[in-house]
């Protein structure tokens, strides 16, 4: 049976940057008229359709607007990179893509991002889209949270070992409602420690020191099917 990886993007293939959280606002101010004045506190771990919405609310706008900062969005992250900003990968990440696609897995996406953010997003740090298995993979730019995200993992994937990989412990709390392994790596905004107090059959310090491990928890799983 198949063995799907699905990888988390921010903070966990793609290091967080203050720098990419500028293109959010940018587009919810172009959209509302106005920059927000009132932010989210802890916004890791949220998809993009939860944060814009709950963004939107806290500054006193309908939440019909979602959609058109949505495609305001996309097109600001677009030309930011066309005008040639980067992101910095997580160190491993390009080699740990490598080891799981060598062992016959799938390295697919589930993000809080949309499709067409996430792919800029990854070729902006230096991954090809051709990494990625986009038919299988699955995005939350119109997911009202992680949970609502993860629950359409195994309906649409059907039989075979489906292991989450990401930096959250909202990552492991949507893993554990769809009944999904959970592996954490630690290079976003949380601990070992903070991770540990997940549901995570593995927590990893980063996908260089800890690859070998990550590597024999997925063939772990792979196995009891």
């Amino acid at each position: 049976m198949k063995t799907n990886i699905l990888w988390d993007i921010d903070g966990t293939l793609i290091r967080n940057s203050r720098e990419g959280a500028t293109v959010y606002r940018d587009a919810f101010t172009h959209v509302t008229g106005a920059p927000p004045v009132h932010f989210i506190s802890n916004p890791h771990g949220m998809t993009e359709g939860q944060l814009l919405a709950q963004l939107l609310e806290l500054n006193g706008h309908p939440a019909t607007l979602l959609d058109d900062i949505l495609v305001e969005l996309d097109a600001r992250t677009q030309a930011a990179h066309d005008s040639g900003f980067v992101r910095e990968a997580v160190v491993g990440g390009h080699n740990a893509l490598h080891e799981v696609a060598k062992r016959g897995w799938t390295n697919a996406l589930l993000t809080g991002n949309g499709p067409q953010h996430s792919r800029i997003k990854l070729v902006a740090a230096g991954y090809s889209i051709d990494d990625f298995d986009w038919d299988y993979s699955f995005f939350g730019d119109r997911s009202p949270d992680r949970h609502h995200l993860t629950s359409l993992v195994a309906p649409l994937l059907g039989e075979g070992t489906h292991v989450i990989v990401g930096d959250t412990p909202n990552d492991g709390l949507a893993a554990d409602s769809a009944s999904l392994p959970f592996i954490a790596v630690a290079t976003g905004a949380f601990s070992v420690a903070d991770l540990r107090e997940t549901g995570a059959v593995l927590v990893v310090d980063d996908l260089v020191q800890g690859l070998d491990d990550v590597l024999g928890a997925i063939a772990a799983l792979s196995q009891r099917r």
